[in-house]
């Protein structure tokens, strides 16, 4: 598009190009269909009691979206007990990265592992060996529900390879656990912790590169959403 300022002609951007290219980035970003509206401003935070909490925690999300790239911790690690919106959130941070044009990729942890895993088997097509380089190379990667898997070595080998590569290159990682460790606190009742189903190295790695959101036990977000107001 041909604009005129001051006197002199030039070239703009069409608005079409930059909605193209968003278009283009959201339909690679992977984001399941259920969390393509979700945004910072659907989020209910309004629960009686653990509304300042759930608020509290969503500026925080909300801040690390808008101050990205950030070179310290360039990861986020939002945690706390199921249905309290940490994959609302944690998408809703990622299209806010999408609408400014970084790359990034969603995975489901278990999904991303099956994929890996199944890679081995040469009849399954080159899709799912791409899955393990897309972890490792996308520029901002999402895991959602980190450790969701029975501990194996490979398992644990898996996900230290991929979160070590990520930190070892500043690569941004953000990630929602349902799991606690000592670190972040957490229910005494929980006898699984992070570092049981993801291993030692890729929790120090974990904590290292990212910035640690708890999210309060709030009631669960999905079913609030289904109650008709």
């Amino acid at each position: 598009m041909v604009s005129e300022r001051d006197g002199i002609s030039g070239a703009d951007r069409c608005r079409c190009v930059a909605d193209a290219r968003l278009d283009e980035l959201e339909q690679s970003s992977q984001v399941p269909r259920n969390y393509r509206n979700a945004s910072f401003d659907s989020f209910d935070a309004l629960d009686p009691v653990y509304g300042a909490a759930l608020q509290g925690a969503m500026l925080q999300i909300k801040g690390y979206a808008n101050n990205y790239p950030v070179t310290e911790k360039p990861g986020l690690l939002i945690v706390g007990p199921p249905g309290t919106g940490k994959t609302h959130l944690a998408v809703a941070a990622l299209r806010q990265l999408l609408a400014r044009g970084h790359e990034a990729v969603f995975f489901d942890y278990l999904n991303l592992l099956d994929r890996i895993r199944s890679s081995y088997n040469e009849a399954l097509g080159a899709s799912n060996r791409e899955a393990y380089r897309t972890a490792l190379e996308t520029e901002i990667l999402l895991l959602d529900d980190l450790g969701a898997h029975r501990v194996t070595d490979w398992v644990q080998d898996t996900v230290t390879s991929i979160v070590t590569h990520r930190c070892n290159h500043k690569q941004a990682l953000i990630a929602t656990s349902n799991l606690s460790d000592p670190k972040i606190g957490g229910s005494p009742d929980y006898r699984i912790m992070l570092e049981d189903r993801i291993g030692e190295r890729a929790r120090s790695r974990l904590f290292e590169m990212c910035l640690v959101v708890r999210m309060p036990g709030a009631p669960d977000y999905r079913e609030k959403r289904s109650v008709i107001r």
